[in-house]
């Protein structure tokens, strides 16, 4: 057993597969999600886990080059704050776009969030 850090395997075996320029998209439980696209599901319970909570540790855990956001966001005040808070500089794009982009990612981790457009694209940068 693991002592530290990430303990979900399957997120754990996403992370050490992705490369430079790779996407893991953390998303709210409304989000659709491409059939083709591995979905990793750790909703509980609306609010268990938070969006924040899991895009947090990802940041831990993540080399994150950049991050994209829906436009949209900036109508859920709380959640535009910690993605700001947590990586300053979001790049936006609509939310239709965004959906549109989901097909491209490595993996979907769907939370507990029940709040609108709490969604993200993690792009993978590199250590060196």
């Amino acid at each position: 057993m693991k002592r530290h850090g990430l303990l979900n395997s399957h997120i754990a075996k996403v992370l050490a597969d992705i490369g430079h320029t790779d996407s893991i998209v953390v998303a709210d439980a409304g989000l659709p999600i491409p059939a083709q696209v591995q979905k990793i599901d750790l909703s509980l319970r609306k609010g268990v886990p938070s969006f924040l909570d899991v895009v947090s540790l990802l940041k831990e855990e993540l080399v994150v080059e950049r991050v994209t956001a829906a436009t949209e966001v900036e109508v859920n005040i709380m959640m535009h704050q910690g993605l700001r808070q947590l990586f300053g500089d979001l790049e936006y794009v609509s939310h239709e776009a965004l959906k549109a982009q989901l097909k491209h990612a490595k993996a979907v981790i769907r939370t507990g969030e029940v709040t609108p457009y709490a969604n993200c694209i993690l792009h993978a940068g590199v250590t060196f």
